[in-house]
C-alpha cells in the first residue's frame, strides 16, 4: 500500500504549534494495544519539581553512562574519516516504553531521561518507539533548546489496532506509536513526511505494526520503526518491507537519497533470523546488542556506537551512534 504524506511546513521555532512540535502525517488512524503490553496500575504524575530533580539526577549519570563499542555490522572495515565533503551526524534510538499499561512503565520518567541524553549528548536525529503522541513535543522542545540556532523536524505515527479500527491509546488518552525527529540544517528548504502500516502483520496480535520518516530534502530521510514482538518471521518480513519498498515508495526518490533508520526491530543482534538477511546491498548496520539498531543506506558510515544505560526507567538502553554522510 502507497505510504500516507503530507508536506510539512517548517515553522519558526520562535512561534511553535499548539503542541510544541509540527503538524502530524495525515494518515488513516486504527488502534491497539502493543504485543508486550499487560494493563496495570498507572503511577501517579510527577510534580514539576519531582521531573527538575529527576533530570539533574540524570545528567548527573551521564558521564560514564555511555559505553563505545565497535560497529556490529560484519565486513566494516572500522570508522571512517571525516573529510571536508563529509558530515556527521548523531543519532540517538530510544524506546520508552511509556504507554503506561506496560510492565516497565515507569511513571513518565523515561521522558525525562531522554530529554537529558538528548541535550548531554546533542543528537542531530532522534528516532523514539512506545512513546506518547506528546512525547514528541516534549522532545522537539529538548532538541530545539539544544540547538538554538536551528529549526526541528518531527513526525509520528499511532499503532492501529485492528479489533476497534481507532488508534492505539496510552493510559492517558493520547495516540501511542512511534516518532522521529531531526535537526534541519537548511531551513529555508522545507520537509515532508511520510508513514504507513505494513501490509504484513501477525493477525494473533490486535497491534497493527507501522513505520514513520521525515525527509530531509537536502540532508537525508530519517526513518523509525517497531516491528512486531510476538513473530520473529513477521518481524523479519516487516524490516524487508520498511528498508525495500516503503523507501521506494517515498514520493519523488530515486533510490539514491540517504537514509538513516532508527528503530526497535524485535531482531535480536546476533539471534536467528539474523537482523542482517533484511538489509538490502549496500546496507550497513549497528546495534545495542539486544534488538535495537541503526541502519543506514550506501554511502553513509558507521563512525561510532555506544549503548547508553537509561537507568530503569524502560526495558530498553539508548544506543547512540555517530555516522558519517557526504554532503550534498
Amino acid at each position: 500500500m502507497p505510504p500516507d504524506e503530507i508536506e510539512l511546513v517548517l515553522s519558526p521555532l520562535a512561534a511553535p504549534t499548539t503542541h510544541g512540535y509540527a503538524a502530524p502525517i495525515a494518515h488513516r488512524a486504527v488502534a491497539g494495544f502493543d504485543g508486550r503490553m499487560r494493563p496495570r496500575p498507572v503511577r501517579g504524575p510527577w510534580r514539576a519539581a519531582a521531573v527538575t530533580s529527576f533530570l539533574v539526577f540524570c545528567v548527573g549519570w551521564l558521564t560514564g553512562c555511555a559505553v563505545d563499542r565497535a560497529a556490529s555490522n560484519p565486513g566494516s572495515t572500522g570508522p571512517p574519516t571525516v573529510g571536508p565533503g563529509e558530515i556527521t551526524v548523531r543519532v540517538l534510538q530510544m524506546n520508552l516504553c511509556n504507554s503506561g499499561r506496560a510492565d516497565c512503565y515507569s511513571g513518565g520518567r523515561a521522558v525525562s531521561m531522554a530529554a537529558a541524553l538528548i541535550h548531554h549528548h546533542r543528537p542531530e536525529m532522534v528516532s523514539l518507539n512506545e512513546v506518547c503522541r506528546d512525547d514528541v513535543g516534549v522532545l522537539k522542545q529538548a532538541m530545539s533548546t539544544t540547538f538554538p540556532a536551528a529549526a526541528v523536524a518531527s513526525a509520528f505515527k499511532s499503532a492501529e489496532d485492528r479489533p476497534t479500527q481507532a488508534p492505539v491509546r496510552c493510559h492517558n488518552g493520547q495516540q501511542f506509536g512511534n516518532g522521529v525527529l531531526a535537526v534541519v540544517r537548511s531551513p529555508a528548504h522545507g520537509f515532508r513526511g511520510y508513514s504507513g502500516v505494513y501490509p504484513v502483520q501477525d493477525l494473533n496480535d490486535p497491534e497493527e505494526r507501522v513505520w514513520v520518516c521525515v525527509d530531509l530534502a537536502t540532508q537525508f530521510s530519517a526513518c523509525t520503526t517497531h516491528t512486531a514482538s510476538t513473530s520473529t518471521t513477521i518481524a523479519l518480513a516487516q524490516c524487508r518491507y520498511m528498508l525495500n519498498s516503503a523507501v521506494s515508495m517515498m514520493s519523488g526518490r530515486d533510490g539514491g537519497d540517504s537514509i538513516i533508520l532508527g528503530a526497535d526491530l524485535n531482531l535480536a543482534a546476533r539471534g536467528s533470523p539474523s537482523p542482517q538477511s533484511c538489509l538490502p546491498r549496500g546496507y550497513q548496520r549497528t546495534d545495542d546488542g539486544a534488538l535495537q539498531h541503526v541502519v543506514v543506506s550506501p554511502g553513509i558510515g558507521v563512525r561510532s556506537h555506544s549503548a547508553i544505560d537509561m537507568h530503569d526507567t524502560t526495558d530498553h538502553p539508548g544506543l547512540l551512534v555517530e555516522v558519517v554522510l557526504s554532503r550534498h
